[in-house]
């Protein structure tokens, strides 16, 4: 079966990628690619994309993966009825019970009848 994917390339702390056709048990930075079909610069959001070959591969059934999908349909290419895209997951909190909104709230001290009536012949 065929992924399609990106391939990180670039320097230290600068990547760039490649979006490549690959088969899907093999890691992505292996060398073997079926195709190379675009570029993507995270930095400068620079994008080229060969969108006749990204629709041959998709007719053929390479599967996009989550990030890949999003870049093609945010550029216009549209996705086969056959591609579920992935529910977003949210992050449960480890020990919940910890956080201060759900800790109880602290009352404050109430005064003292002997402070109140100081305060009321200060007055």
């Amino acid at each position: 079966m065929l992924a399609i994917r990106m391939q990180r390339n670039g320097r230290t702390h600068y990547p760039t990628y490649r979006i490549v056709v690959q088969e899907s048990q093999r890691h992505p930075l292996s060398g073997r690619v079926v195709a190379e079909v675009g570029n993507y610069n995270p930095a400068t959001k620079a994008l080229t994309l060969d969108k006749e070959a990204v629709k041959k591969y998709l007719d053929n059934g390479a599967q996009p993966s989550s990030r890949v999908a999003f870049i093609l349909k945010k550029n216009g290419v549209k996705l086969p009825k056959w591609y579920k895209e992935p529910k977003p997951q949210k992050a449960a909190a480890k020990h919940a019970d910890k956080l201060r909104k759900n800790q109880p709230k602290e009352e404050a001290p109430a005064e003292t009848p002997a402070e109140e009536a100081a305060a009321e012949s200060e007055a």
